[in-house]
């Protein structure tokens, strides 16, 4: 597993997540436009064994860059004001689902920002959403507490392996998905279907859709073979 964060403006926090990298041996730690000095004496203090991951940590300039070579990616979500289309689960209903498949060769968990986490659109580079109950009074974790509760429940997949037929994992990739759908934004606006300005809005309904249809890697790809071909004949018919 890896740990993603977006924007942390905190240390401390991260300190403090480099430290749960080491408890829970994390493969790699990677920060997205940090906004706070990361390598600062605070953050070393609270990472004590963790500093490797410190030292080691990948500094990415967007979500894509961090998360596209990861086969799995989740995402962390604490806020009540999402759509109704947006599903979350708890850390524990993850866990067994991970602990389903057979392999998993690289997961990525992605973690928002203190103040207001991640929007809906980065929530959609995500293949499921994490959520953790808390009293209704004060809904709000501490950013290295959050990680520290995903962190235990997700490294219970490697020791809940008791179903007798485990699937192999075959979910298209992040990757894969953000790249399809640039291709089906760009030819449902040549064909009229979208207009530029509200593209994004009606774009995101569909790939909710891919999510929820648990497409594979040979099925997006399909889609995206048929995409393809439209969008290289819109191109190339003009005139004719």
């Amino acid at each position: 597993m890896n740990i993603v964060l977006v924007e942390p403006n905190g240390p401390m926090n991260v300190g403090s997540i480099a430290r749960l990298c080491s408890n829970f041996d994390i493969n790699e730690l990677r920060i997205v436009s940090p906004k706070c000095d990361i390598f600062s004496l605070e953050a070393k203090k609270m990472a004590l064994k963790g500093q490797r991951y410190i030292d080691n940590c990948k500094i990415f300039n967007s979500i894509e860059q961090a998360i596209f070579d990861f086969d799995l990616v989740l995402a962390t979500c604490g806020r009540i004001d999402l759509s109704n289309d947006i599903e979350c689960q708890s850390p524990e209903d993850i866990s067994k689902w991970i602990s389903s498949f057979l392999e998993i060769n690289n997961i990525g968990i992605l973690f928002g920002r203190e103040d207001r986490g991640l929007s809906n659109n980065e929530l959609l580079y995500a293949h499921k959403i994490l959520n953790i109950e808390t009293s209704q009074n004060y809904t709000s974790l501490n950013l290295s507490h959050a990680v520290s509760i995903v962190l235990y429940e997700l490294t219970k997949s490697s020791t809940n392996n008791l179903e007798k037929d485990l699937q192999l994992f075959d979910l298209a990739s992040s990757k894969q998905i953000y790249e399809s759908f640039n291709e089906i934004e760009e030819m449902l606006i040549k064909t009229g279907y979208l207009l530029e300005h509200t593209a994004n809005s009606k774009i995101s309904k569909f790939k909710k859709f891919i999510l929820k249809a648990k497409t594979s890697s040979y099925e997006i790809n399909v889609l995206r073979g048929i995409v393809h071909q439209i969008n290289w004949f819109l191109t190339n018919s003009k005139g004719r």
